[in-house]
């Protein structure tokens, strides 16, 4: 590809959260596969902006077809991490009429009357579609284990449910693809330091995110116990570095390219005589 440096081998080999994994041995800093500079970074993605397009089109097409396939991105992490920037520079490149973006926040009055999964279930992409939850389920075993919101009995029963959970949307044609975008603490301080002096940053802070700041070594050991019980045949976990935002951008769109191309997609065939609509197209 010209100008552009390319990924050395699949992404999704390299950033899986398998067997011994270790957060802590996981670099936030560095580009694992990728040889290329920022600028080069920057170019690819650009590059395979085209080809993500065609293939959610691809998908969208299939599934207007009566296909049930579909792709669901999960992105987990820490506040300032780049999810939104993840959602703006990778999926904001997709046809907009076949993707659908759920965040999730603080569950409703409606939502805790049901079990954690149901407000999720509410959420998932209609075939044919690419569906991209900011934040997800997994918050129910995060932040829940964290605060000790949850006790360890209720915490594996919630483990064993997302499981079985994802199994099944995997089992239906849902290609999973789950994401912890992993930034360091000392780069989410720069970046919260760089929201506050900024005026038209304010409104993506909260007072909130220092609270949240403060349990960080608690935030860690969940996430890797996440990892440990969740990361499956089916729906495994990718770690991202994420302290550069153009190499977690251009990680994430080969994620989804690898997904895509996985479901083995193709152009619908008409369901109509081309040559008889074209003659009468020509005489119109």
């Amino acid at each position: 590809m010209a100008g552009t440096k390319e990924f050395t081998k699949q992404v999704s080999t390299i950033l899986k959260a398998g067997p011994g994994f270790s957060l802590d041995a996981a670099d936030p800093e560095s580009t694992p596969g990728y040889k290329g500079k920022k600028s080069d970074g920057v170019a690819l993605l650009a590059a395979q902006d085209g080809r993500l397009d065609v293939l959610q089109e691809m998908l969208f097409a299939e599934g207007k077809f009566g296909s049930s396939k579909r792709v669901l991105l999960i992105l987990q992490a820490m506040d300032t991490a780049g999810k939104g920037g993840i959602v703006e520079h990778v999926v904001g490149s997709m046809d907009p009429q076949g993707v659908k973006v759920a965040p999730f926040k603080a569950p409703t009055d409606e939502e805790k009357a049901h079990d954690f999964l149901w407000r999720i279930e509410r959420a998932l992409p209609a075939a044919g579609f690419v569906g991209v939850f900011d934040r997800s389920h997994y918050e129910d075993v995060l932040i829940h284990r964290v605060h000790g919101w949850a006790n360890e009995d209720e915490l594996e029963r919630r483990y064993a449910a997302i499981n079985e959970f994802e199994a099944g949307l995997a089992e239906q044609g849902t290609a999973i693809v789950k994401v912890m975008l992993n930034i360091s603490r000392d780069e989410q301080k720069t970046r919260l330091l760089a929201r506050l002096d900024d005026p038209s940053k304010h409104w993506k802070y909260s007072t909130g995110d220092l609270k949240e700041r403060a349990f960080w070594d608690s935030y860690m050991e969940a996430y890797q116990l996440v990892f440990e019980k969740t990361s499956t045949e089916v729906a495994p976990w990718y770690v991202v570095p994420a302290n550069k935002k153009w190499f977690a951008r251009i990680a994430v769109q080969e994620l989804l390219l690898e997904a895509l191309g996985k479901l083995d997609l193709s152009w619908p065939k008409a369901d109509f005589d081309v040559s008889a609509e074209r003659a009468m197209a020509v005489q119109s």
